[in-house]
Formats: C-alpha cells, structure tokens, sequence
C-alpha cells in the first residue's frame, strides 16, 4: 500500500473513531475490484461488502425495532428498506470519507470513481464487514449510529397514516391528489377480500384488505414505498 492510501487509511480510522488491529481488513474493504487490474497485494472488498451488507440489515432491523410499539411490521419494512439501500450506504460513506481512502484503478479514479454511488454504497457495505471481523456488532453499530444519522431520524419519525402520507408527498412534489379505484370485491359476505388500485405521482399501485379502506391503506403504502417514501 502506498504512503499516501497508508495515511489515508489512517486518517478515516481517526474520522470512524475506531482503530483495526486487523489493519489487512480495513485495506480490503477499502479495495475496489478495478485496483491494480487483476494484480494487487490484496483481495478485493466483495467478500466483506457480502457480510457487510447481512450486518447491516441486522443493525437495522434491530433499531427499528427498539422504536416505539406502534411499528408494526408494515410500518418497518419500508423503513428498513430506506437504510440499507446503496444509496442510503453511499451517503453514509461520504459522510465518513471512505472516498478518499480506496484503492481504485486509476481508469476507475479517473471517471469519478471515488464518488461514485455504487462504489461508495459497496465500500460501506465492506468497512461494516471489516469492523464487524475486527471489533464485533458493537464496533459495527458506532459506525452505523454515527454516519446513518439524517436516515436513523428519519426513520424514527412517527407513523403516518398512509393514505395522509400519500397525500401530502403528492402535494408537496406538486402532484394531482391521489386517486383511488375499486378493482374488485371477492369472498363471502363474512369475510371479504378488496381490491383497491391507487394513482398518485405517475404511479400506480394495487393494495388488498378485508375492508375497501383496509385495501385503500395498503395501495397507498405501496406507491410510498416505490417512491422511495414511508409512512
């Protein structure tokens, strides 16, 4: 490794707040697979962004968790979603300056690599690998807590109802205001099942439930949830 990505590395371990007694895990999840066309020293992070990204979806779904009662799973898993996407990583990276400290070719380096949204989601993914190997879940949840910040409060925001949800992110995103349709009603009169399509931003969603505001509710949800919004 040159002086140069040594220091750097060093300088991020100041920012992450935690020192790798394993530094070879730390130089990995700071490897892109274009560093050195083939013929590198060390492995690239592909390996450790695997277990990263497990990590990542356990801290998550564990803070989700720890929120108040009122989360109930449909609430959680668009919220779960929201942090751990690659580009809720990749802000988290630069929030970190991992960009600084990775190994890239230097074709990758020349386009931008370094900034890039992949590759910064990807490198994330590694380090919490890496400090998960290096210094436990707990290592793992500083760097999460800490560089997650904007998304975890996000996150914790209070449930909305779905259907008031939708309707002021189409108001606010200068939409028409959500529209809703029956498509069908199927089932005994004991219990029925709706079918209820809702249109709202350019999208269309279907939602179903054993009441046509049931039904109303979840299409409502899914068209947040494929605007990368949550209620």
């Amino acid at each position: 490794m040159s002086q140069d990505l040594q220091s750097e590395a060093s300088a991020l371990e100041a920012r992450l707040g935690y020192e790798f007694r394993n530094k070879a895990l730390l130089h990995r999840a700071l490897t892109h697979s274009s560093h050195g066309d083939g013929r590198r020293d060390t492995p690239d992070n592909e390996r450790l962004e695997f277990l990263g990204d497990r990590v990542l979806g356990l801290l998550a779904a564990d803070y989700l968790f720890g929120l108040e009662e009122g989360f109930d799973e449909g609430d959680m898993a668009p919220r779960l979603n929201a942090l751990v996407r690659k580009e809720a990583c990749a802000r988290a990276a630069r929030a970190a300056g991992l960009g600084q400290a990775l190994r890239l070719s230097r074709a990758e380096e020349g386009h931008g690599g370094r900034d890039k949204t992949s590759i910064l989601g990807d490198a994330c993914e590694a380090v919490l690998g890496a400090l998960y190997l290096d210094g436990g879940l707990e290592a793992a949840r500083a760097f999460f807590t800490r560089f997650w910040g904007d998304a975890l409060a996000q996150a914790a925001r209070p449930v909305v109802e779905p259907k008031s949800a939708l309707q002021e992110w189409a108001q606010g995103a200068g939409f028409d205001l959500p529209r809703y349709r029956l498509v069908e009603r199927t089932g005994p009169d004991h219990a029925p099942v709706f079918v209820v399509e809702a249109m709202a931003g350019g999208r269309t969603a279907r939602g179903t439930g054993s009441s046509k505001q049931e039904a109303e509710r979840n299409a409502a949800r899914e068209i947040l949830r494929l605007s990368g919004q949550t209620a």
